[in-house]
C-alpha cells in the first residue's frame, strides 16, 4: 500500500516540487519570525507609551517631559515629543544667538511652523518603524497561494507524463502523484492564511498608533501655542 503521508509525499514529488514547498516554508518562517516579533514590539510600545503619557501629562516643563522620554525609547509620542523638544531649543538657541530683544509675533509664528514640520517629520518616521517588515507579510500573503499552485500545476503535468508512459489511468496509478502536487496548494494556502491575517491585524495596529500620533501632536502643539499666546 502506497505511503500517503505529508513527509512521505514530500519525498516522493518530483525537484520542482520540492523546491516551491522549500520556498513555502522558507515564507513560513519568515511570516511567523515577524508576527512573533510584532507582537513583543507592539506591546512594548503600548506599554512605553502608556507610561510616557502618563509622565508628560503630570510633568511640570518639557525639560521634566524630555526625562521620561529619554527612558521610554520604544514610544512614537516620546520621539515625536523630543522632535518637537530638539527643535523649540534650536528656536531659543537661535534667538539667543541673535541678540533679538523684542521677538515680533511674526518670528514666533515661523518658529511655529518650524516645530509642526518638525513633529510631523517624525511622526512619518515613527510610522515607517512600525510598519517595518509587514510588506513581506503582504507578499507572503498574496504570493504564496500562487507559488503553491505553480507547484501543484507542475506537479500534475509530470503525473500526466508518467501515465502517459505507463500506458494506465487507474486510480492506483493517478492518486499518489496527484496527492504529490496539491499538498503544494495546500502549502501555499497554509502560508498566505496567517500572514494575511496578521498583516490586516497589525496595519490596524499601526494605523491606531498614526491616531495616537497625530492626537497628541495636536495636544503639544496646542500647549505650545497657548504659552506662545500668554507672552504676547
Amino acid at each position: 500500500m502506497q505511503d500517503l503521508s505529508i513527509i512521505s509525499m514530500f519525498m516522493n514529488a518530483g525537484l520542482i516540487v520540492k523546491f516551491v514547498m522549500l520556498l513555502l516554508v522558507i515564507f513560513s518562517i519568515g511570516s511567523w519570525y515577524i508576527i512573533f516579533m510584532k507582537f513583543l514590539m507592539f506591546k512594548k510600545v503600548r506599554l512605553d507609551s502608556d507610561s510616557f503619557l502618563e509622565t508628560f501629562w503630570r510633568s511640570k516643563n518639557l525639560a521634566e517631559a524630555a526625562k521620561s522620554a529619554q527612558k521610554t525609547q520604544l514610544s512614537p509620542e516620546a520621539q515625536i515629543f523630543m522632535a518637537g523638544f530638539t527643535e523649540l531649543q534650536k528656536i531659543s538657541k537661535s534667538k539667543a544667538a541673535s541678540n533679538e530683544g523684542n521677538e515680533t509675533f511674526a518670528m514666533r509664528l515661523a518658529g511655529m511652523d518650524n516645530l509642526k514640520r518638525a513633529l510631523e517629520k517624525s511622526a512619518v518616521s515613527e510610522a515607517d518603524r512600525l510598519g517595518r517588515s509587514l510588506s513581506f507579510l503582504a507578499t507572503a500573503g498574496s504570493a504564496t497561494p500562487f507559488i503553491g499552485l505553480f507547484g501543484t500545476v507542475w506537479g500534475i503535468m509530470t503525473s500526466f507524463q508518467e501515465i502517459g508512459q505507463k500506458g494506465g489511468a487507474s486510480l492506483a496509478v493517478v492518486a499518489p502523484g496527484i496527492s504529490e502536487a496539491l499538498i503544494a496548494t495546500a502549502a501555499g494556502l497554509a502560508v498566505a492564511i496567517p500572514a494575511v491575517i496578521f498583516f490586516n491585524h497589525f496595519t490596524s495596529e499601526v494605523t491606531d498608533f498614526e491616531n495616537d500620533m497625530q492626537s497628541f501632536s495636536t495636544d503639544l502643539l496646542n500647549l505650545v501655542e497657548r504659552d506662545l499666546i500668554a507672552k504676547l
